[in-house]
């Protein structure tokens, strides 16, 4: 078979600045896809005593708050993680292409990277979004938490973020952040090495470029992509949001860490409980990593 060359891209800045574009579409897709199942996952994970699963989370969400409580802490993630998603494919596109280079691989050929290579780039653009990550979800998983029953402790974003700075500093700001590298290590490794093995797999058995892969296998590679980093991560993932919801004085807090919190859960819940909210997370993987995906292809052949 002839070999499958993709269009080169000319200069190295605006190469990065289209990938950090494309990554705002992706990232701006997912909130909107995806928000609904994350609140009602964070619920589950950080309020296990409030809601008997997840029918009964959704129906008290739209009980207390209306539809609109499906969409509490919005504002920061779609800021936020337009960002974040920027940041992880601007990473990932430069590791494939460091690795093609230390492979080899030609100027404008198609990149057939190993699969440890694929995983170690997503890893990779996975600390590197944590950055970002870290604070953008623990204002939104504080501001999730919150119900109109209850007295709201913050008033939107700016408000979290203000008295949470102003109370305990960056430190606060960044607090549960060894659980975040953690799961986003892990989790963008997965993430990654599933979707670009299925992407390569595909050009090479069909001859077909990058942009000519259609819609849908985007879409369901996308899907794949997601269900791949939470069947993988999903227990750090509860240890993050139980620590990042947790109070920030010494006599408020429930956990002295991110070991002593994974062994206060085997104990008081058993294993079940590093996968409470696991079903709306599930539900939540396709469709948000799908129109992710799909929003970074497509404005990858847009920005050409």
């Amino acid at each position: 078979m002839s070999q499958t060359v993709e269009p080169e891209r000319t200069d190295g800045g605006m190469r990065a600045v289209k990938d950090c574009l494309a990554g705002s579409v992706g990232g701006i897709a997912q909130v909107f896809a995806g928000q609904p199942f994350d609140t009602v996952k964070v619920r589950l994970q950080t309020q296990p005593e409030l809601y008997r699963g997840t029918i009964d989370a959704v129906r008290k969400t739209i009980q207390n708050d209306g539809f609109g409580g499906f969409y509490k802490g919005t504002t920061t993630p779609l800021v936020g993680v337009g960002l974040c998603v920027s940041i992880q494919f601007l990473v990932m596109e430069h590791m494939k292409r460091t690795f093609a280079k230390i492979n080899g691989t030609p100027n404008g050929q198609a990149p057939n990277l190993s699969a440890a290579q694929l995983y170690m780039a997503g890893a990779t653009a996975g600390v590197a979004n944590s950055i970002v990550s870290g604070p953008v979800e623990h204002i939104r998983v504080r501001l999730q938490v919150q119900t109109a029953g209850s007295a709201a402790q913050y008033r939107g974003p700016i408000d979290c973020i203000g008295q949470i700075y102003r109370g305990f500093g960056l430190c606060g700001i960044y607090k549960g952040q060894v659980a975040t590298v953690i799961r986003e290590f892990n989790g963008y490794g997965m993430y990654f090495l599933a979707y670009e093995a299925l992407v390569q797999r595909t050009m090479r058995q069909t001859g077909r470029r990058r942009d000519e892969l259609s819609s849908g296998l985007v879409c369901l590679y996308g899907a794949a992509a997601g269900f791949a980093m939470w069947l993988t991560s999903y227990p750090i993932d509860v240890i993050k949001s139980k620590l990042q919801t947790d109070g920030f004085a010494a006599g408020a807090r429930k956990y002295n860490g991110t070991i002593d919190c994974a062994q206060k859960i085997m104990r008081q819940e058993g294993v079940r409980g590093f996968f409470r909210g696991i079903t709306p997370c599930l539900l939540r993987a396709a469709p948000a990593n799908a129109a992710t995906f799909i929003g970074f292809e497509m404005a990858m052949r847009v920005l050409g």
